[in-house]
C-alpha cells in the first residue's frame, strides 16, 4: 500500500471516529438538555411559590394562583405502582414459561403476538378500558367492597396501564432468560436439582440485573403514558384515598391543559413544572434500579 493511500485511510478513520464521538456526546447530553429546558420554562412559578408549597399543597386553582401538585403526584405513583404490581408477576412467570417450559414453536408464535400488542395505539387501549374495564370495576368489583363508583378511577387506569406495559416488559425478560448460558441449567440439573429449583436458585439469580432493568424501563414507560390513562382515570383534582377513587396523573394534567393555557404565563410555567417533576421521578426510579443492580453484582 502506498503512503498516500495509507494517509487517506488514517484520515478517513479519524473522521469516522470524530463524527461518531459527536453523536455519542449528543446522546449523553440529551437528558441534561431536556432537564435544563424544562427547568428554565418552569422557573417563573418559583418566583411566586416555594418548592415545598408546590409539591405538598393539595389546592389546584390556577385562576387563583394556587398550584398544588400533590394530588397529581400521588395519582401518578398509585397508578404506576399498582400497574407494575399487576403486570410484574404475569410478565415474569410468562417469560419463565416461554423460555424454560414451552416448546420452541410456542415462543416463535408468541413473539409476533407480543410485538402486535406493543404496537397497538394507546388510544385503542383507552377505548377498550372504557368499554370493558370501567363497567367491570363499577358493576362487579367495587360492589364486593361495598363501594359505589363510576368505574373511572385509579384501579381502572392501573389495569389498562398494566396491559399496555406487559408486552414491553415481557419482551425484555424473554431476551434476558434466553441470554443465560445453558451450561448453568445443565450443571444444576446434573447435581440433582429439579427444573423449578434450577430456575429459582440459579436462573433467577443470574437474571436478576436484567429483571430489575426490565421493570425499571416498564415503570418509566408507565409513568409517561398519557392518553389511555387519561381516558379512564377520572381526572378529578383530589388526593385519592383508595384505588376506587378517581385520579389525575401528571401526564393527563399536561395533556388536558397545555394547549389552551399557553397565554397564561404562570399556568404555562406550572405545566412545565409538571413535566419536570415527571422527568425527575423517572430519573430517580432509573437511578435506584442502577444502584440496586450494582450492589447485587458486587455481592455476587
Amino acid at each position: 500500500m502506498s503512503k498516500k493511500a495509507q494517509l487517506y485511510r488514517t484520515f478517513k478513520d479519524k473522521i469516522n471516529s470524530y463524527w461518531m464521538l459527536i453523536w455519542l456526546i449528543l446522546v449523553v447530553l440529551t437528558p441534561f438538555l431536556i432537564g435544563f429546558g424544562l427547568f428554565y420554562k418552569s422557573s417563573l412559578i418559583f418566583e411566586e411559590h416555594s418548592l415545598t408549597n408546590l409539591l405538598f399543597s393539595t389546592q389546584w386553582k390556577p385562576l387563583a394562583g394556587k398550584f398544588g401538585f400533590y394530588p397529581f403526584i400521588v395519582s401518578s405513583l398509585l397508578i404506576t405502582i399498582l400497574a407494575v404490581l399487576i403486570s410484574g408477576p404475569i410478565c415474569l412467570l410468562a417469560a419463565i414459561n416461554l423460555t424454560q417450559y414451552a416448546k420452541s414453536f410456542i415462543l416463535k408464535i408468541m413473539q409476533p403476538v407480543i410485538d402486535i400488542l406493543a404496537g397497538i395505539p394507546s388510544v385503542i387501549y383507552g377505548v377498550w378500558g372504557i368499554i370493558f374495564v370501567v363497567p367491570f370495576i363499577s358493576e362487579d368489583i367495587a360492589p364486593l367492597f361495598g363501594i359505589e363508583t363510576s368505574g373511572y378511577n385509579i384501579f381502572s387506569a392501573a389495569i389498562v396501564l398494566s396491559i399496555m406495559i406487559i408486552p414491553f416488559i415481557l419482551n425484555i425478560l424473554i431476551d434476558v432468560f434466553k441470554a443465560i448460558p445453558e451450561a448453568l441449567t445443565e450443571a444444576a440439573l446434573s447435581l440433582g436439582a429439579t427444573h423449578w429449583q434450577t430456575i429459582k436458585k440459579v436462573l433467577l439469580k443470574k437474571a436478576f440485573p436484567g429483571i430489575i432493568s426490565a421493570f425499571s424501563l416498564g415503570i418509566s414507560r408507565a409513568f409517561g403514558e398519557t392518553i389511555a390513562v387519561l381516558m379512564v382515570a377520572g381526572n378529578i383534582t383530589k388526593v385519592p384515598t383508595n384505588i376506587f377513587d378517581a385520579g389525575y396523573p401528571l401526564p393527563a394534567l399536561i395533556a388536558n391543559n397545555y394547549g389552551e393555557m399557553l397565554s397564561v404565563p404562570l399556568y404555562d410555567s406550572a405545566l412545565m413544572l409538571a413535566a419536570l417533576l415527571l422527568f425527575i421521578i423517572v430519573l430517580i426510579f432509573n437511578l435506584f434500579s442502577r444502584i440496586t443492580i450494582a450492589r447485587f453484582e458486587k455481592n455476587m
